[in-house]
């Protein structure tokens, strides 16, 4: 709430800078003092919103200056605090004008929750009062529980045993503690394993470089979901475009703050003075193809949850009323927790041994009576995967309903009939889809194959192998030569893939005709390429004569039907990669790699440009992209 390590202002938001004739330590601590005695500190207020409930959720206490403020900009100041020895004068001004202030609007009477910035130098100082804090708390109506200590990762932690028990007494007094500018500082998973906070916040960080889109989108993702299995709330904080809320949507977390609802302010904004997005309906995992089902995601039904807490006399009304409900799942704090099976449920728990299972367990809570014994698996989790993992279940447990999750959130549950139908009609889709000549995937195959990473959000690059002029050559040197070149391309790629590529990544696909795609990782793309491409070169006089290879060029009619000269069977590719754009169809890898391919035929000869919007290599001259 009130920021001890605050987020800076953007250039064109900063605070006048006072023309000052600043020594570093002694000019710097008077300055700090006149702002600190003299009350030129106050607070301003930044809302943090749900997404999913449309109200706001917290205010974020943000420290500004009352006039020009010496230092600059507010980053400084604190700089300055720390430089001086003050932190800890500055950190208790900060969090009592963050509590007085929002207590003098009403936050007390308001369902949210006030979150305070405190610095990890001010919790180990030597002189720190752990009292100061619940003082002002009860003296101006907060509830302990409604504050939430938030502190920042960007200052180094030496001694980790001594400020987790600082921070454990706050707990122990009932205040929520959260991780600020998570991923942007020293502690990283240790500060968190070590905190075991209520909340982490996404560092901005993350939502600002558009060149590293998809690599974030993967970061952001993968906090989300480790905080979302252990039970941590995400907040992510910096949200200032459209982009910003729709990875927010897509990843599933529901707390967001930043310019794009609202920027801090002297007053506490109403949801109604906000302009909050309203959250969408989940999506599926966006994998189906044409009657393919690739992903569990996409055949998951979300079935209301029971709570842990819940009697035992909910699930006998929750099954009753649905009689084709085969299992229920169970959250704790949000997490899944279990599941029960109906079968068990009232053979075990409504009949009993000797039919007393309803009186014995009247009382009793879900909690006491679950199955921790459930298959919980994630929305981009393939029907194949989860049928292997189906059998490995144990024999009382092998028929129970699957829980499929979104970042570490219950999403649904597929039963599995579901699951072994859709592996079968796959099976029956994918024989039908080999390439005759040179045995390789086609490409229902290959948009099955792109589709899966792109839902597993794996970083891969696409390289699109497109044969050169390769018409004229087959009116020149005929259809069984055609034939034989583009068998030796496959082979080829085949080759180079597996000299370049583990096999859960690389992949080689036959589009049709001379059209070919290989998946490699981003850092093999190039080199790969460049070695298919000298392959290609020493297998040319097999195809061509020793007068053509001589003469490096051959004559065959053009489109056209004019005689015109060609340049030997060379190859143009061109290579998507995700690191670069955050692709989410296998129709976006396909119109970027055309265009590709189209810049990579304007030269001459074996060409590769590689998806840096201005990178070119012409592979026989050893270039690389920059």
């Amino acid at each position: 709430m009130f920021a001890l390590q605050p987020h800076a202002l953007p250039d064109n938001q900063k605070d006048p800078v006072a023309v000052f004739d600043i020594t570093p330590h002694r000019t710097g601590k008077t300055s700090l003092l006149d702002l600190i005695e003299n009350k030129r500190l106050t607070s301003h207020f930044q809302p943090i919103v749900s997404l999913a409930k449309g109200e706001v959720f917290a205010y974020e206490a943000l420290c500004r200056t009352i006039g020009p403020n010496p230092f600059g900009n507010i980053e400084e100041l604190f700089h300055q605090a720390k430089v001086c020895g003050m932190i800890l004068e500055l950190d208790m001004r900060c969090r009592e004008n963050g509590i007085v202030q929002s207590a003098a609007q009403g936050l007390p009477e308001r369902e949210a929750l006030l979150f305070i910035n405190i610095c990890p130098t001010s919790l180990l100082h030597p002189e720190h009062s752990f009292g100061a804090t619940g003082i002002l708390a009860k003296h101006y109506g907060f509830s302990r529980h409604d504050i939430v200590l938030e502190i920042t990762e960007q200052d180094a932690v030496s001694n980790y045993q001594l400020f987790k028990k600082a921070v454990d007494h706050y707990r122990n007094e009932g205040f929520r503690i959260a991780i600020d500018d998570f991923g942007a500082g020293y502690g990283g998973l240790k500060m968190l394993s070590v905190l075991e906070p209520d909340f982490v916040k996404i560092d901005r960080h993350f939502f600002r470089d558009p060149q590293k889109s998809s690599i974030n989108h993967t970061l952001i993702d993968s906090i989300a979901t480790a905080c979302h299995r252990i039970g941590i709330d995400v907040i992510a904080e910096g949200i200032e475009t459209e982009n910003d809320l729709r990875v927010c949507r897509e990843i599933g977390i529901d707390l967001v703050q930043g310019y794009l609802i609202a920027r801090p302010s002297a007053d506490l904004f109403d949801i109604e003075q906000l302009d909050v997005p309203v959250q969408q309906v989940l999506m599926q995992s966006g994998t189906r193809l044409f009657d393919e089902v690739i992903c569990v995601g996409d055949i998951a039904s979300h079935v209301q949850p029971l709570s842990a807490t819940d009697r035992t006399l909910e699930v006998l009304d929750r099954f009753n009323e649905n009689p084709a409900t085969h299992c229920l799942p169970v959250l704790k704090g949000g997490q899944l927790c279990g599941l029960i099976n109906r079968h068990r449920f009232m053979e075990n728990h409504m009949v009993g041994r000797f039919g007393y299972g309803l009186s014995l367990n009247y009382y009793k809570k879900v909690e006491d009576i679950l199955d921790d014994d459930f298959l919980e698996v994630a929305h981009y989790s393939t029907v194949e995967d989860v049928a292997r993992k189906i059998h490995l279940r144990k024999q009382i447990s092998i028929y129970d309903d699957i829980c499929v999750t979104r970042s570490g959130r219950y999403v649904g549950t597929v039963s599995v009939s579901a699951i072994l139908n859709a592996v079968t009609d796959n099976s029956m889709i994918l024989a039908k889809g080999a390439n005759p000549l040179t045995g390789l995937p086609g490409n229902d195959f290959i948009q099955r194959q792109i589709a899966k990473m792109l839902s597993q959000a794996i970083h891969f690059d696409v390289c699109y192998i497109d044969l050169d002029s390769f018409k004229p050559f087959n009116d020149r040197h005929g259809f069984e030569m055609g034939d034989r070149v583009i068998k030796a391309v496959g082979d080829c790629v085949v080759e180079v893939l597996k000299k370049w590529e583990i096999q859960s990544i690389g992949f080689v696909g036959h589009i049709g005709g001379d059209d070919f795609i290989m998946i490699t990782r981003p850092k093999n793309s190039v080199a790969a390429c460049e070695d298919l491409i000298e392959r290609f070169n020493r297998l040319l006089p097999r195809f061509h004569s020793e007068e053509e290879c001589r003469q490096g060029c051959y004559m065959s009619c053009d489109r056209s039907g004019s005689n015109q000269q060609f340049g030997l069977l060379s190859l143009s590719i061109g290579i998507v990669s995700t690191e670069i754009h955050h692709i989410t169809s296998f129709a976006e890898v396909s119109s970027i790699a055309s265009d590709l391919k189209k810049r990579a035929k304007e030269t001459p000869g074996s060409v590769i440009v590689r998806d840096r919007r201005v990178a070119v290599s012409v592979a026989q001259k050893k270039e690389s992209p920059a």
